[in-house]
């Protein structure tokens, strides 16, 4: 299995996806999801996490986590293995719930996390289960958008701070964000290498993390070597289409 690159520093902010092994359920009840959201508190207060977003679906779930203290890896082993651990004893059963390493996309907090947390309030929207994000209460958007108190692991001051500082103000102008986005652009287009979301010069202040797990093959190529320009870029060209290539004639 490859081994996804993991870049790690203090105040890094990370969109988190896991899912089920063999597409499976991951929660089977409301319960389950109320024991995934107390772990991820505790989880939280341990390594001093911040939890911008969450969105728990039947297969999957979806984080925004930001780490003052560039322990991404430790809480992750800590909130999956925990959680795993009481699934199976609730459930009386054995094994793995979760399918593979989970996913972590690194966000530039300034320019994306807004659009990456209005993602996520989006999912059940998006998979149809629900026809407005306040319907699927197993989301942060009720905790973030509305006055119904919001699960502690829940830390939705940044987010509203981008929308004014009186909270109710703040809270409908998050809520029209949330709707504007319905239907719209596909935020995942702008990712580079599978594992960050950002401009230019955000990408450029990681290439000396990125550099340094050039030579581990477990690694996905095209992850390892991020840091490395493109050929168009080095020769500062245009790439044709497929169709323009071949209407071209040699000489």
């Amino acid at each position: 299995m490859a081994r996804p690159l993991r870049i790690e520093y203090d105040g890094a902010v990370y969109h988190i996806t896991s899912r089920g092994n063999q597409k499976k359920l991951i929660y089977k009840d409301d319960q389950d999801r109320q024991s995934f959201l107390d772990i991820l508190q505790q989880v939280n207060f341990r390594y001093n996490w911040i939890c911008h977003a969450y969105c728990l679906m039947n297969n999957h779930y979806h984080l925004v986590i930001e780490t003052p203290d560039g322990n991404l890896s430790k809480g992750m082993r800590q909130l999956n293995g925990v959680y795993t651990q009481a699934f199976n004893r609730r459930h009386k059963r054995v094994g793995h719930i979760f399918q593979g390493r989970y996913k972590a996309i690194l966000i530039q907090k300034e320019s994306h996390l807004l659009e990456v947390c209005r993602y996520v309030a989006l999912n059940p929207v998006r998979a149809r289960i629900s026809e407005k994000p306040e319907q699927w209460k197993w989301s942060s958007y009720l905790g973030t958008a509305e006055k119904k108190k919001a699960h502690p692991c829940l830390v939705p001051d940044w987010i509203l701070y981008q929308f004014g500082k009186m909270r109710m103000r703040a809270q409908r102008n998050y809520r029209e964000f949330v709707y504007e986005g319905i239907g719209g652009k596909k935020l995942w287009n702008e990712v580079r290498g599978q594992s960050l979301l950002g401009e230019d010069d955000f990408i450029e202040s990681l290439i000396g993390y990125i550099k340094g797990y050039e030579e581990i093959e477990e690694i996905p190529r095209e992850q390892r070597f991020l840091s490395r320009p493109h050929l168009r870029e080095v020769f500062n060209v245009k790439v044709l289409s497929d169709k323009k290539k071949r209407s071209c004639v040699m000489h």
